[in-house]
Protein backbone atom coordinates (compact mmCIF):
# COMPACT_ATOMS: atom_id res chain seq x y z
CA UNK A 1 0.00 0.00 0.00
CA UNK A 2 1.59 3.35 -1.04
CA UNK A 3 1.20 6.16 1.96
CA UNK A 4 -0.50 9.26 1.46
CA UNK A 5 -0.13 12.29 3.25
CA UNK A 6 -1.75 15.25 4.27
CA UNK A 7 -1.69 18.20 1.85
CA UNK A 8 -1.22 21.40 3.00
CA UNK A 9 -2.04 24.41 1.30
CA UNK A 10 1.13 25.65 0.34
CA UNK A 11 2.81 22.39 -0.32
CA UNK A 12 7.01 21.86 -0.18
CA UNK A 13 8.21 24.35 -2.78
CA UNK A 14 6.12 26.91 -1.62
CA UNK A 15 7.26 25.70 2.47
CA UNK A 16 10.69 26.55 1.17
CA UNK A 17 9.79 30.11 -0.20
CA UNK A 18 8.02 31.06 2.93
CA UNK A 19 11.12 29.72 4.81
CA UNK A 20 13.33 31.67 2.92
CA UNK A 21 11.27 34.63 3.06
CA UNK A 22 10.52 34.78 6.81
CA UNK A 23 14.22 35.79 8.32
CA UNK A 24 18.03 36.72 7.37
CA UNK A 25 20.22 33.62 7.86
CA UNK A 26 20.48 31.74 11.41
CA UNK A 27 17.11 30.35 13.19
CA UNK A 28 13.82 32.22 12.60
CA UNK A 29 11.97 33.72 15.37
CA UNK A 30 9.46 30.85 15.41
CA UNK A 31 8.45 31.04 19.18
CA UNK A 32 6.84 34.14 17.65
CA UNK A 33 4.44 32.77 15.29
CA UNK A 34 1.04 30.84 15.23
CA UNK A 35 -0.33 29.59 12.16
CA UNK A 36 -2.62 26.92 11.90
CA UNK A 37 -1.69 23.48 11.88
CA UNK A 38 -1.66 21.62 8.48
CA UNK A 39 -1.20 17.98 9.05
CA UNK A 40 2.38 16.04 7.38
CA UNK A 41 3.92 16.16 4.21
CA UNK A 42 5.95 13.43 5.14
CA UNK A 43 9.22 15.01 6.65
CA UNK A 44 11.20 13.19 9.35
CA UNK A 45 14.38 13.12 10.94
CA UNK A 46 16.46 10.17 11.39
CA UNK A 47 18.29 9.44 14.65
CA UNK A 48 21.72 9.15 12.46
CA UNK A 49 20.77 13.18 11.39
CA UNK A 50 19.57 12.47 7.92
CA UNK A 51 17.12 14.27 7.06
CA UNK A 52 14.02 12.27 4.98
CA UNK A 53 10.77 13.59 2.78
CA UNK A 54 8.37 11.00 1.80
CA UNK A 55 11.08 8.52 2.89
CA UNK A 56 13.70 9.99 0.46
CA UNK A 57 16.93 11.62 1.83
CA UNK A 58 16.87 15.08 1.27
CA UNK A 59 21.04 15.34 0.36
CA UNK A 60 21.41 19.09 -0.26
CA UNK A 61 22.84 20.45 3.38
CA UNK A 62 21.84 24.19 2.44
CA UNK A 63 18.24 22.73 2.15
CA UNK A 64 19.07 21.00 5.71
CA UNK A 65 19.97 23.82 7.10
CA UNK A 66 17.33 26.05 6.01
CA UNK A 67 14.66 23.70 7.74
CA UNK A 68 16.21 23.72 10.60
CA UNK A 69 16.03 27.19 11.12
CA UNK A 70 12.11 26.76 11.10
CA UNK A 71 12.08 23.68 13.17
CA UNK A 72 10.57 23.92 16.53
CA UNK A 73 9.16 21.71 19.49
CA UNK A 74 6.29 22.69 20.92
CA UNK A 75 4.84 21.83 24.89
CA UNK A 76 3.00 18.65 23.30
CA UNK A 77 6.00 17.05 22.79
CA UNK A 78 6.22 17.36 18.92
CA UNK A 79 8.36 18.78 16.10
CA UNK A 80 7.08 21.15 13.72
CA UNK A 81 8.55 22.90 10.40
CA UNK A 82 6.64 26.72 11.47
CA UNK A 83 6.43 29.37 9.20
CA UNK A 84 3.97 32.87 9.46
CA UNK A 85 1.72 30.76 7.31
CA UNK A 86 1.55 27.09 8.69
CA UNK A 87 2.85 24.37 10.89
CA UNK A 88 3.74 21.18 9.33
CA UNK A 89 4.29 17.62 11.05
CA UNK A 90 7.93 16.75 11.25
CA UNK A 91 8.91 12.90 12.42
CA UNK A 92 11.50 12.70 14.99
CA UNK A 93 13.06 9.58 15.81
CA UNK A 94 15.79 10.71 18.38
CA UNK A 95 17.11 14.34 18.55
CA UNK A 96 16.36 16.70 15.94
CA UNK A 97 20.18 17.46 16.02
CA UNK A 98 23.64 15.95 16.44
CA UNK A 99 26.61 17.60 17.88
CA UNK A 100 29.10 16.51 15.67
CA UNK A 101 31.94 18.86 17.23
CA UNK A 102 33.55 19.49 20.76
CA UNK A 103 36.08 22.19 21.56
CA UNK A 104 37.17 22.92 25.25
CA UNK A 105 38.65 25.99 26.67
CA UNK A 106 39.39 26.74 30.37
CA UNK A 107 40.00 24.47 33.23
CA UNK A 108 38.22 23.34 36.38
CA UNK A 109 35.06 25.55 37.08
CA UNK A 110 36.32 28.23 34.11
CA UNK A 111 36.13 25.33 31.58
CA UNK A 112 33.87 25.89 28.50
CA UNK A 113 32.33 23.34 26.58
CA UNK A 114 31.21 24.38 23.08
CA UNK A 115 29.21 22.03 20.60
CA UNK A 116 28.89 22.49 16.93
CA UNK A 117 26.02 20.63 15.78
CA UNK A 118 25.02 19.09 12.23
CA UNK A 119 23.63 21.74 11.02
CA UNK A 120 26.43 24.62 11.88
CA UNK A 121 24.65 25.80 15.04
CA UNK A 122 27.25 26.69 17.88
CA UNK A 123 26.42 26.38 21.48
CA UNK A 124 28.33 26.77 25.16
CA UNK A 125 27.22 24.27 27.98
CA UNK A 126 25.81 26.65 30.67
CA UNK A 127 22.44 27.16 32.62
CA UNK A 128 20.65 28.83 29.10
CA UNK A 129 22.03 25.50 27.66
CA UNK A 130 22.02 22.50 29.74
CA UNK A 131 23.70 18.87 29.06
CA UNK A 132 21.52 16.02 30.08
CA UNK A 133 22.51 12.23 29.96
CA UNK A 134 19.84 9.21 28.78
CA UNK A 135 20.03 5.81 29.56
CA UNK A 136 20.50 4.03 25.96
CA UNK A 137 19.31 0.79 25.38
CA UNK A 138 20.38 -1.87 27.79
CA UNK A 139 23.93 -2.08 28.51
CA UNK A 140 24.45 0.26 25.66
CA UNK A 141 26.21 3.04 28.45
CA UNK A 142 24.16 6.92 28.16
CA UNK A 143 23.37 9.59 25.93
CA UNK A 144 24.30 13.14 25.93
CA UNK A 145 21.81 15.82 24.55
CA UNK A 146 23.11 19.70 24.83
CA UNK A 147 19.88 21.68 24.51
CA UNK A 148 20.59 24.03 21.60
CA UNK A 149 17.05 26.46 21.71
CA UNK A 150 13.82 26.12 22.49
CA UNK A 151 12.87 22.31 23.42
CA UNK A 152 15.66 21.43 20.82
CA UNK A 153 18.39 19.41 21.05
CA UNK A 154 21.05 17.51 19.73
CA UNK A 155 22.09 14.29 20.70
CA UNK A 156 26.24 14.06 20.87
CA UNK A 157 27.55 11.31 18.42
CA UNK A 158 29.89 8.55 19.85
CA UNK A 159 32.69 10.42 18.86
CA UNK A 160 31.98 13.64 20.75
CA UNK A 161 31.01 11.41 23.48
CA UNK A 162 34.53 10.26 23.97
CA UNK A 163 35.83 13.10 24.18
CA UNK A 164 33.47 14.30 26.32
CA UNK A 165 34.42 11.44 28.96
CA UNK A 166 37.69 12.35 28.36
CA UNK A 167 37.05 15.53 29.88
CA UNK A 168 35.24 14.18 32.71
CA UNK A 169 37.34 14.79 36.78
CA UNK A 170 35.57 14.01 40.32
CA UNK A 171 34.00 17.03 42.13
CA UNK A 172 35.64 18.37 44.55
CA UNK A 173 32.44 18.83 46.67
CA UNK A 174 31.70 15.39 46.22
CA UNK A 175 28.36 16.30 44.80
CA UNK A 176 28.04 13.40 41.83
CA UNK A 177 31.09 11.27 41.73
CA UNK A 178 32.24 12.31 37.89
CA UNK A 179 31.07 14.71 35.40
CA UNK A 180 32.33 18.29 33.82
CA UNK A 181 31.83 22.29 34.15
CA UNK A 182 30.78 24.31 31.81
CA UNK A 183 29.29 28.01 31.98
CA UNK A 184 30.02 27.80 35.91
CA UNK A 185 27.87 24.99 36.20
CA UNK A 186 28.89 21.50 37.11
CA UNK A 187 27.08 18.96 34.96
CA UNK A 188 27.01 15.04 36.51
CA UNK A 189 27.53 12.25 33.91
CA UNK A 190 25.05 10.41 34.83
CA UNK A 191 21.24 9.85 33.62
CA UNK A 192 18.48 11.73 35.26
CA UNK A 193 20.99 13.82 37.11
CA UNK A 194 20.26 17.73 37.07
CA UNK A 195 23.26 20.46 37.39
CA UNK A 196 23.98 20.61 41.17
CA UNK A 197 27.02 23.11 41.64
CA UNK A 198 27.38 26.75 40.16
CA UNK A 199 30.72 28.49 40.07
CA UNK A 200 31.37 30.76 43.57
Amino acid sequence: MTETFASPSQGLDALLRAAKESGEAGARPVDKWNPPYCGSIGMSIRRDGVWLYQGSPIGRIALVKLFASILRKDDDGKTYLVTPAEKIDVDVEDAPFLAVELAASGEGRDQALTFRTNVDDVVTVDAAHPLRFQESEPDSGLKPYVLVRGRLEALCTRAVYMELVALAEANDEDVEAVGVWSGGVWWPLSAGASSAVTRK
